[in-house]
């Protein structure tokens, strides 16, 4: 399998002084969905934008499908296709409009540009509102209208930007499945998100990302198994930390503790947070991607 993208000891430093990205290095295999996750801040846009050719690096290299982001940008930009964050489609014209105009700026005929928008726009479940102004398409649509676009020229690399953010549940459960329909075509994708649970159910390999500096790296079940627990506690509330911590691993995330430790420890730790006076809420469930994120970047009480 060959590599999508290849990041070496790459540093990022803005001119406030910030560094978005700090010696960060990773290898994204071809034809998977790869995950790059970390909070607002923690250097995720920086890196897409790098990879795309959109800004330059303070240090280190970045090959994109084997080409230098420094000095090959025509060659990569001819293969990819981008989703920013911050991208959204003009609201007078339709979809079909976005997706005709893109092609033929891309060097498209005119008869080609409008059977592929056509083609897309169908395979997005988005041949009813072809015609429809994007201003009274809904923020889901909407959102599908940029991914028609980039994914109209075929690009053998997709980078998606938080492509969920702000949708609410049944248009990102339905950005998921066109998602991995893409994957199943053999495009590549590159995906950041803080959305845990959808890195979780969409990704082959996932990155997490703070402050700049990669914290970990590999498949979704891998890196489950760095806590070295099976359930999670969610606890709300005054408790005895100290005897807490006899049951397992606590974390802490705002207002909220997290306990990590085996399903026969859970059921004891249940009935006694149970038995504690009122004001203490609580639920339990088996570890998920979201909990190693917080395990890693989050307070942990030793």
């Amino acid at each position: 399998m060959g590599i999508a993208i290849e990041a070496i000891n790459l540093t990022k430093i803005y001119k406030s002084g910030t560094k978005a990205l700090d010696n960060f290095s990773l290898v994204v295999p071809e034809k998977q969905i790869f995950s790059i996750l970390g909070r607002n801040g923690a250097g995720k846009t920086t890196f897409t934008k790098i990879v795309s050719t959109i800004l330059k690096a303070t240090g280190g290299e970045a090959y994109v499908l084997g080409f230098n982001v420094e000095n090959e940008e025509k060659e990569i930009r001819k293969r990819i296709s981008v989703v920013p964050q911050e991208g959204r489609p003009f609201s007078l014209q339709t979809p079909l409009e976005h997706v005709f105009m893109y092609l033929v700026s891309r060097g498209w005929s005119i008869l080609d540009s409008r059977r592929k928008a056509l083609e897309v726009l169908d395979m997005l479940d988005m041949k009813a509102y072809k015609d429809t102004i994007c201003g009274n398409l809904s923020g889901g649509l909407r959102q599908r209208v940029m991914l028609a676009m980039s994914i109209a020229t075929e690009p053998e690399l997709l980078l998606l930007d938080e492509p969920t953010i702000g949708l609410d549940p049944i248009a990102r459960a339905g950005m998921w499945g066109i998602i991995q329909k893409l994957k199943s075509m053999g495009t590549s994708i590159f995906l950041t998100t803080h959305y845990m649970e959808e890195a979780e159910m969409l990704s082959d390999n996932v990155a997490i990302i703070d402050q700049g500096k990669k914290i970990v790296e590999g498949p979704v079940g891998e890196i489950k198994s760095k806590i070295n627990a099976s359930t999670t506690i969610l606890i709300i509330g005054s408790v005895d930390l100290e005897e807490l911590q006899n049951y397992g691993k606590i974390v802490k995330a705002g207002s909220t503790l997290r306990l990590f430790t085996d399903e026969k420890t859970s059921k004891e730790v249940v009935s006694k947070l149970l038995s504690e006076k009122e004001g203490i809420s609580f639920s339990v469930r088996p570890i998920s991607l979201e909990d190693v994120f917080i395990y890693l970047v989050g307070e942990v009480i030793d």
